[in-house]
């Protein structure tokens, strides 16, 4: 059977290239900018149903989900100085940092790093939503960090009273923490999507009209034709027992942890694995029509849709 694969894209976002990561910056903006819009289409090569996969590029889930938490820790800790050399925060908490020389500029500076490292990723994210005129989170992120950071900034050389410094760190941790978990939980659902789609055998042992049995691709299946199914083989196609007495192991479709019986007239399903006694079943389902062709139908629609909460944040932040 064929990899699964899956492509992602952002919400309304148009794609950015993330083939190669020349520099951390462009690798963040390229890992999130297909990133919320969880496109998993089908591909089926023996089967002749679709499996989780099928796209014009690969999108590691996993390597994205890696640079976000990298981000967001280092980020994190370079929030700590900038925390405590904050006046607001001494005054709330009833503390004192150690002055020395240079040290007004420990929180402007470590802002900066911040800014650069974790913040401006969230501004080349928003460059599509501006350029398409369809404002969305990423312009809301990219305006509040922008407007903080330069007011910030001004601060330090005009007086204009307290800049924003401890804000404008915490809101881009907290963005990076939220990108880090999202994209984690995209690579759950694909890699659980990817093995439903390992659970179907390649071929299967067609029971010929005359006794004889030949082995056969699992696409070539028909509803009507007899299949044998060996001790310990997957299932290939949704049917009924004809012959034969076995349990089958049915947990990784229906949860079930213990094996099931399955007698003359029992229907079993596809991807489920036969126990110790061989079964001639009948086919009933074959492709597209499978329960287990289903399952992975109704999980890609799950990812790519939206629930009314995002819809009513994305009108949100537009306005």
């Amino acid at each position: 059977m064929a990899d699964s694969h899956t492509k992602h894209e952002h919400h309304d976002h148009s794609e950015m290239e993330h083939d190669q990561h020349t520099s951390a910056t462009s690798a963040e903006a390229d890992a999130h900018a297909e990133h919320t819009k969880h496109d998993m289409h089908a591909e089926h090569t023996d089967h002749g149903m679709d499996k989780a996969g099928e796209h014009a590029e690969h999108v590691d889930h996993s390597r994205h989900e890696d640079l976000f938490r990298k981000r967001f820790w280092v980020s994190l800790i370079l929030s700590i100085p900038v925390l405590l050399y904050t006046p607001m925060l001494q005054m709330w908490f009833g503390f004192k940092m150690p002055e020395f020389a240079g040290s007004q500029w420990v929180a402007p500076l470590f802002s900066v790093i911040i800014f650069l490292y974790g913040g401006v990723p969230f501004i080349q994210m928003a460059v599509p939503e501006v350029r398409n005129r369809q404002p969305g989170m990423m312009t809301l992120i990219s305006l509040a960090i922008s407007v903080s950071f330069i007011y910030s900034l001004a601060t330090v050389f005009v007086n204009l009273g307290e800049g924003f410094f401890w804000e404008l760190v915490t809101l881009i941790d907290v963005m990076l923490l939220g990108h880090w978990i999202e994209m984690r939980s995209v690579r759950q659902a694909s890699g659980a999507l990817n093995t439903l789609a390992k659970l179907m055998p390649d071929t299967a042992e067609h029971i010929m009209p005359d006794g004889s049995i030949h082995t056969m691709p699992v696409s070539s299946l028909k509803v009507g034709d007899l299949v044998l199914v060996r001790p310990g083989a997957s299932i290939p196609a949704d049917g009924v027992v004809e012959e034969g007495e076995s349990d089958v192991n049915e947990s990784m479709i229906t949860g079930e942890s213990l094996p099931v019986k399955k007698v003359p007239g029992a229907k079993v399903i596809a991807g489920t694995i036969n126990g110790s006694s061989s079964l001639r079943v009948r086919v009933s389902a074959v492709g597209e029509q499978t329960a287990l062709a289903g399952i992975m139908r109704l999980v890609r629609e799950a990812q790519q849709s939206k629930s009314r909460t995002q819809i009513l944040a994305d009108k949100a932040a537009g306005w």
